[in-house]
């Protein structure tokens, strides 16, 4: 199999490297074609992931098939829709970046999320920059929401969402964002009551301020429901790892 995969991605790539080939879907489109030529069955999943492992194992260290380059002028506008994306559905599907990206189905999930986030990118944009955040260590595991993982994960466009009915009265984690960045994570027993104050009046004076500057239309709410048997150290010490990891705007960090 091994010699196979190699052979379809030098038919196809294009002078593109390997990551370039699972994520451009004209590319992979090819590569995928090329594979059930000489006669792989596996699924589409299964032969990008090979090829990816192929590519992290060094087997075309020092070939010189890779003549392109990859690069975007712009990726500022849309990495952190690719960054809330990729996070949700790591959350929702228990899955690796990897996964996400090798899947078909998957992947074609990311780009519906990150494009209502920052819309008018292309996919190609939106899954290189998930790529360029992992290599700069940007997509680090959030190892204990692993441990404890959310029994569901829930995204609202604030602006135009009726949160006092959507959101349900159970325990769990949330995340107030934009398309520019994280601006509040906070938790709560009881999910519907604790977004509702925020969105009457925030207790935090900075989220609050920021709501009266810029409004709800471009706000995004995330919500990660628990488990009613979790306890209040869990809830509590998944909203710290949350801070930790997305760095939001108005939670101090401890």
């Amino acid at each position: 199999m091994k010699e196979a995969i190699e052979q379809a991605y030098l038919a196809t790539c294009q002078g593109y490297s390997a990551d370039r080939v699972v994520v451009d879907p004209d590319l992979n489109g090819a590569y995928l074609l090329e594979c059930k030529r000489l006669g792989l069955e596996q699924p589409p999943a299964s032969l990008n992931k090979a090829l990816l492992n192929l590519r992290k194992s060094g087997h075309f260290k020092g070939q010189k098939h890779t003549t392109k380059r990859t690069t975007f002028t712009d990726i500022d506008s849309y990495q952190f829709a690719a960054e809330m994306a990729a996070r949700f559905l790591e959350r929702q599907h228990q899955v690796s970046l990897d996964d996400i990206l090798c899947d078909l189905a998957l992947v074609a999930e990311f780009d519906k999320r990150a494009s209502e986030i920052a819309p008018n990118f292309s996919v190609l944009q939106y899954r290189w920059a998930a790529l360029n955040l992992r290599k700069s260590k940007h997509l680090q595991p959030e190892l204990l929401a692993k441990v404890a993982p959310p029994i569901s994960v829930m995204t609202f466009k604030v602006g135009y969402d009726d949160l006092r009915t959507a959101v349900p009265n159970q325990q769990g984690l949330y995340l107030f964002y934009s398309k520019s960045g994280t601006i509040y994570v906070g938790e709560s027993e009881n999910l519907r009551k604790r977004i509702g104050k925020h969105l009457d009046h925030s207790d935090n004076k900075g989220f609050a301020q920021w709501l009266w500057q810029f409004g709800m239309e471009d706000l995004f709410l995330e919500i990660h429901l628990l488990d009613a048997k979790q306890a209040k150290r869990i809830r509590k010490a998944l909203e710290l790892e949350l801070i930790r990891s997305r760095n939001p705007m108005f939670n101090i960090q401890r």
